[in-house]
């Protein structure tokens, strides 16, 4: 993911934790606020409870990855930090996919389900 997708100051972090709202499940929390922009953008946060660095940025990686996959169906609109909890560090790129697709679920940040396939803008174009 590019830079511009990232929540990367304070100021934002902490805007994010005390003006939105959160949900959770065993392996990750998301907090979220709409926010008008293009694009939306995303905070990690893995803590030393979770592991060595090591293990940290493996927990970091596997969401991001998650997050690239998922990307066509996040609404645009947002600002949402997830922070990972300890079982995360034992699980493998499907059941983290799988974990933040409930969460985020869960919290409304898709516009569409993200088991249903998304046409390409191309191919959709093509067809009118």
């Amino acid at each position: 993911m590019r830079k511009s997708y990232r929540v990367k100051s304070e100021k934002d972090f902490s805007l994010v934790f005390h003006q939105g709202d959160s949900k959770a499940n065993r392996q990750f929390v998301v907090y979220s606020i709409e926010k008008e922009q293009k694009h939306f953008r995303v905070g990690l946060s893995v803590g030393k409870k979770i592991g060595n660095a090591v293990t940290r940025n493996r927990v970091k990686r596997l969401i991001r990855q998650a997050l690239t996959e998922l990307k066509p169906y996040i609404k645009s609109n947002v600002d949402f930090i997830i922070i990972a909890r300890k079982p995360t560090k034992d699980m493998t790129q499907a059941q983290v996919k799988a974990s933040l697709i409930h969460v985020m679920r869960l919290q409304g940040l898709f516009h569409t389900d993200p088991s249903r396939p998304v046409e390409r803008k191309e191919r959709a174009e093509s067809e009118s």
